[in-house]
């Protein structure tokens, strides 16, 4: 059994090396620059087509295929892998799209399955899948737990009562949307709900909220309305866990939003002080709201 450490309530495997299955975002960037600075070895697996500039990472690459399973699992014995973080967004493929070598084929009546059924289910199966190879899946935040949002305002502006009262209908809404394995967000404005989050991921929930009001001619005057981000009602902490970044902030300032509010203890903040700056200077409030799962 390999030693191990309690972080966050979690215990993390601390012998080998840590393995980052990649996906696109920044996320991935830091969970290896957070491990390297706890003095962990860490290696990327890099998914082709997500994954950014490899010449940026802080440690070594290997770029892997959706499809390369037997290849995953290679570079994992390789590299002496004994704890995988799966981090950053990966479009779901469909499995006529995905160049799959012999350990894929092996696999090829659970890859059936994991195109059945929403992203808690493929990620739970893929948890499963690696944990039966030996490797623990951890958590980003169990890795990196200063990117998680804490309770309260973030940044200097704050919500108003109107802002308040479209946080507390955002959360109702973004809780039944992750009850049915949906999504993790939805925009709200005096009560209104303006788009959730479905498959299409929260920019380009974001961009069809701007371009909604661009055809109203509301993209100017005050800013109304919010971006709720929270978990899934029992949801696996180790995948998916939602994530916000200063793109975030741009689009939600795009869509003159009046702000941000998170599930405060389950969403990553990726770049918190480029956030915050970028948030303060476009006038938005972002705030961590503890919400009952």
């Amino acid at each position: 059994m390999h030693a191990a450490r309690r972080r966050s309530g979690v215990s993390v495997a601390l012998t080998g090396t840590l393995g980052i299955l990649a996906g696109g975002g920044a996320l991935p960037l830091v969970v290896a620059a957070e491990a390297m600075a706890a003095g962990r070895s860490v290696h990327i697996l890099a998914i082709d087509g997500f994954f950014g500039d490899t010449a940026s990472a802080p440690c070594p690459v290997t770029p892997v295929g959706l499809g390369q399973v037997g290849g995953i699992l290679d570079t994992i014995k390789r590299q002496n892998i004994t704890a995988l973080v799966i981090a950053g967004h990966v479009d779901r493929p469909e499995i006529a799209q995905l160049k799959l070598d012999f350990g894929a084929l092996l696999a090829l009546p659970k890859l059936a399955t994991l195109m059945l059924g929403g992203d808690n289910h493929l990620l739970t199966t893929i948890i499963r899948f690696f944990e039966a190879k030996g490797v623990a899946v951890v958590g980003a935040d169990e890795i990196a737990p200063g990117l998680l949002a804490g309770g309260g305002q973030i940044g200097r502006v704050s919500p108003s009562s109107e802002n308040e009262a479209d946080l507390k209908r955002g959360f109702e809404i973004a809780r039944a949307l992750g009850a049915l394995d949906i999504g993790q967000a939805a925009v709200v404005s005096k009560g209104y709900t303006l788009a959730v989050e479905a498959a299409e991921g929260t920019d380009a929930l974001l961009e069809r909220v701007a371009n909604l009001r661009r055809a109203k001619n509301r993209l100017n005057g005050k800013r109304r309305g919010v971006l709720v981000k929270r978990a899934k009602p029992g949801q696996d902490r180790r995948v998916d866990l939602p994530t916000i970044g200063p793109r975030t902030v741009e689009l939600a300032a795009a869509a003159n939003l009046a702000g941000i509010g998170v599930h405060a203890g389950h969403v990553l903040l990726v770049e918190r002080e480029r956030l915050v700056a970028l948030a303060d200077a476009a006038g938005l409030f972002v705030t961590g709201v503890p919400d009952a799962d």
